[in-house]
């Protein structure tokens, strides 16, 4: 019998084809090495809950033993009424849980607990409100739940999160998710479990799909095949799982030719009369994807829509940031300036994951800013990240610049989000529009031969423990490459607003 534990909801809710493609899946097509990045993850999360463990108390420690062992050995404890168990193994049929700790309740019953490495609650960048429980987090403590109701240890729907902060968070899982998700949480925990376990059994599986999440999965390689080989709709940039098994279903077509030989007044009529058909795609989105299909299968070639011209100015400014969102720090902020053709990289580097390094670098970089000539320079940086983490970083060092000042910067017509003007402006024959992959299709090569944002975390956090230079020269350098990938870009979006053809 095939078990479902914390992992494989996780997996599941991440992606829905993961649970059926590893235990079905080619396995030889498996990555079998795992990403830096995501073993990077793991020792930091290793080390975030032995950090909090030693604040505990004391507690039962049940890590030793083989499963069988330690089910055993964490029954007894509960029975026995211990108020505190560390790395308990719960069972109940094909369910198997292994929370990070069960505290006992002043009814007799026991909490969940599990201690994250990231924040608990979460929301969109650009809101200031508190956030809401994420989701796999609620669906793996649903999973301990329902084991322990299914045990007799617990009566209440509520678990706690002890996040990056040490901050205990309490969720309540019988609470709706949302105004636009009447569900609650253990809802689709028991939603989630049922498809789980019908991949499980191979009584359901699914396809797979290209998605931006995918590319630290062992997988992606074998994933990212079957979707070319079949010419899936997930080719074609913003059509997703949904949206794909959408068309599937309701017209029938399975490949992006397909897609780009749709009548989209024939479909807009027909949705006019049933409300429920193609639910969730309007006459907008039906004609973009059928116009990014012919440029993907036909046209071959990318197109721009809009004449809008760039700032004529003496110096300009491509930009990006490297940092770690697993310490909610920036180490690194690096400019290429362009000043009447002349090219310079500025980096501006905290040398430690000191709070007083991280604002030296932050400070250096206003103080750089400020001292071009006002209105005479243009900043260009591809994607809102280094808008909403600037945010943050003002609320971490309010003294810094002043909140006007940061606001009217990015509000200011010169400085400019080029993923913006890219998906509502432009089109292009590749399956995503990230940097990397419309500047490699425009001839840029980084000279890094695994250039990732992810994996530049990965070397700051040996950087760090090595104070290697060149570890940190390999930082600088990816992130030049970067800054030289944007202006590779800006110059090319820039031609073809002057109808000049980009060929591949």
């Amino acid at each position: 019998m095939s078990v479902i534990t914390a992992s494989t909801l996780y997996d599941y809710i991440r992606c829905p084809h993961r649970v059926w493609r590893d235990k079905y899946g080619p396995q030889d097509e498996k990555d079998k090495d795992v990403n830096p990045f995501v073993k990077l993850l793991w020792e930091k999360g290793i080390q975030h809950e032995e950090k909090i463990v030693k604040t505990l108390g004391a507690y039962i420690d049940l890590r030793q033993g083989t499963i069988e062992e330690r089910i055993a050995r964490t029954t007894t404890a509960l029975q026995s009424g211990e108020n505190l168990l560390y790395q308990p193994v719960i069972r109940a049929g094909d369910l198997l849980g292994i929370p990070d700790l069960l505290q006992k309740c002043s009814d007799g019953t026991y909490k969940p607990i599990d201690i994250k490495s990231g924040v608990a609650l979460e929301g969109d960048e650009d809101d200031e409100a508190p956030g809401k429980p994420k989701k796999h987090y609620a669906v793996q403590l649903c999973l301990y739940v329902d084991i322990l109701k299914q045990n007799g240890f617990q009566k209440s729907k509520t678990a706690d999160i002890i996040d990056i902060g040490a901050d205990v968070v309490t969720y309540k899982l019988d609470e709706s998710i949302g105004p636009r998700t009447p569900m609650s949480w253990w809802q689709l925990y028991l939603q989630t479990k049922k498809e789980v376990q019908l991949q499980l059994r191979n009584s359901e599986g699914n396809q797979p799909a290209m998605c931006g999440v995918c590319k630290l999965c062992p997988w992606y390689s074998s994933c990212t095949k079957w979707c070319r080989e079949t010419d899936d709709m997930t080719t074609i940039f913003y059509v997703g799982r949904k949206v794909r098994d959408t068309l599937s279903r309701e017209l029938d077509i399975s490949s992006a030719l397909e897609v780009e030989g749709l009548d989209v007044e024939t479909l807009v009529k027909r949705k006019e009369k049933d409300k429920d058909y193609l639910k969730g795609l309007g006459e907008t989105s039906l004609t973009t994807m059928v116009r990014r299909a012919h440029v993907l299968k036909t046209r071959k070639s990318p197109v721009v829509y809009s004449k809008k011209s760039f700032p004529e100015v003496s110096t300009e400014l491509f930009f990006d940031i490297e940092d770690d969102p697993t310490q909610d720090f920036v180490y690194l902020h690096g400019v290429l300036e362009r000043n009447n053709g002349k090219e310079r990289y500025l980096s501006f580097v905290a040398p430690t994951n000191s709070a007083e390094d991280e604002q030296k670098a932050w400070s250096d970089f206003w103080r750089y800013i400020k001292s071009l000539k006002a209105n005479n320079f243009t900043v260009y940086y591809y994607s809102h990240h280094e808008k909403t983490t600037y945010k943050r970083l003002f609320n971490k060092y309010p003294d810094i610049i002043e909140a006007d000042y940061l606001e009217s910067f990015f509000e200011n017509s010169n400085v400019i989000d080029l993923y913006k003007f890219v998906s509502k402006n432009t089109d292009w024959p590749t399956w995503n529009y990230s940097l990397k992959t419309l500047a490699t299709y425009l001839g840029f090569h980084w000279r890094d031969e695994t250039p990732s944002g992810a994996l530049s975390i990965e070397w700051f956090s040996r950087y760090l423990e090595s104070k290697d230079p060149k570890i940190l020269e390999r930082i600088l350098q990816y992130n030049e490459d970067d800054c030289r990938a944007t202006l590779v870009l800006k110059d090319a979006l820039e031609k073809m607003i002057k109808g000049t053809v980009i060929a591949k």
